[in-house]
């Protein structure tokens, strides 16, 4: 058995809505590029729930580690509701050791308060690398002064002194050791073959590997977003049973109650999509509906040029009044789309490692092309293309780029 000590992460998955502010963060990036390394650098084994392979429910493993893990850091961003519990679990188990941190905007409850919680800045889609250095380095020291002090940091042992530690740190060590085996196909190795499959185009390869995650995720609200993106997106076995499908796995998010933007632009796209094959206004309607919520939630542009689009169909089925209503808010939408994109493009979009984030600036430079094509800025609109499309890093969003610029266009050619 390693006698590598053992840091235990508790956080949320994939990118959640902080829903004090309205921001999606990614929170795998937080783990990737602040925690694990910082881990790792101080020399420790970092462990976080998806990387225990366990034959059964992960409870067992998790509360195991929740008790014998040398360090356990826990990161509240967005509020998540499991980190918040998994906290509370491990204060009262263990009297030191412990490391709180959250997104400088996280608004935390009365109770943990008095805790001390390292704040880190996030950018949403990614860090800042110099952001990201000053994080790392600030827990690498906390991990080692924890290590080598042993102070009290749970308030359960702080206000009740007099508790008596159970001795079982020991015997729990080669149980986690198992548990954290790493197997031939862990989670991040599925991760990288969906990510593979998408940048190919290959959307039921993408699918594949996105269901045997969920395996190991199954309340992960990233991974059954792209699931749901993945499905409609193939096509299989036609297009339209691959929306319904799409739409049966996304209610799971419940999206008529939902707050998050992502889930809203998917739920949208799926919309969008069965309208244009059934042509019945009720899905028009609801992909409105979605595009127009999550677009005043968050000014997420995405949402907000699809909102605009959507807008222009609905006007070329309409007359009178409610057409030129729809054509005055959705040209409004595009143009609040534009300073949106410009402050993004001006600010920088960096990835993990704080060099350019080609997947958003190309995204960002696309809903710029179509934006000014809906507000009839045609040679802005061919310079912002074509710097999209230098910049694409993955084959099919050209082609999803040209389609829907050729849609757009036929609605202004032909709208009242």
């Amino acid at each position: 058995m390693s006698d590598k000590k053992k840091c235990f992460v508790i956080m949320g998955f994939g990118e959640k809505t902080d829903l004090a502010t309205s921001r999606i963060l990614d929170l795998d990036k937080t783990y990737r590029v602040i925690i694990k390394r910082a881990v790792e650098e101080a020399g420790l084994e970092c462990i976080r729930a998806d990387d225990i392979i366990h034959s059964g429910v992960i409870d067992k493993p998790m509360y195991e580690l929740l008790f014998a893990a040398d360090i356990v850091i826990a990161d509240l961003s967005t509020s998540n509701a499991n980190a918040i519990y998994e906290l509370g679990v491990r204060h009262a188990l263990r009297p030191c050791t412990t490391i709180v941190m959250a997104e400088k905007q996280f608004k935390f409850p009365f109770d943990i308060g008095h805790l001390i919680i390292r704040p880190y800045e996030h950018l949403g889609k990614g860090i800042d690398a110099e952001e990201a250095e000053r994080v790392r380095e600030e827990l690498k020291k906390a991990i080692q002064t924890l290590l080598d002090k042993q102070d009290v940091d749970s308030p359960v042992f702080t206000f009740l002194p007099n508790l008596a530690m159970a001795k079982l740190i020991d015997k729990l060590h080669e149980r986690i050791e198992e548990a954290a085996i790493k197997a031939d196909e862990n989670t991040s190795e599925l991760m990288e073959l969906f990510k593979e499959a998408r940048a190919d185009g290959n959307w039921k390869g993408a699918k594949r590997n996105l269901k045997r995650l969920l395996e190991k995720r199954p309340k992960d609200d990233y991974i059954l977003q792209q699931l749901a993106l993945a499905t409609y997106k193939s096509k299989d076995p036609d297009a339209i049973t691959a929306l319904e499908e799409a739409k049966e796995i996304l209610q799971t998010l419940r999206p008529q109650q939902t707050a998050d933007p992502e889930t809203l632009g998917i739920w949208g796209a799926i919309h969008k999509r069965l309208w244009e094959l059934k042509q019945d206004r009720q899905y028009l309607d609801e992909g409105i509906w979605a595009y127009e919520k999550g677009f005043y939630l968050k000014n997420d542009y995405y949402n907000g040029i699809n909102f605009a689009f959507l807008l222009n169909v609905r006007a070329s089925i309409s007359t009178g009044k409610e057409a030129i209503a729809d054509i005055v808010i959705a040209e409004r939408v595009r143009r609040k789309v534009l300073n949106i994109c410009n402050d993004f493009l001006q600010k920088g979009i960096k990835d993990d490692n704080g060099k350019p984030d080609k997947e958003q600036i190309f995204w960002v430079n696309a809903t710029i092309a179509e934006a000014l094509t809906g507000i009839g800025e045609k040679e802005k609109a061919k310079e912002a293309l074509a710097t999209a499309v230098k910049e694409a890093p993955e084959s099919w969003m050209e082609g999803t780029l040209n389609e829907q610029l050729e849609k757009l266009n036929k609605l202004l050619e032909t709208g009242p």
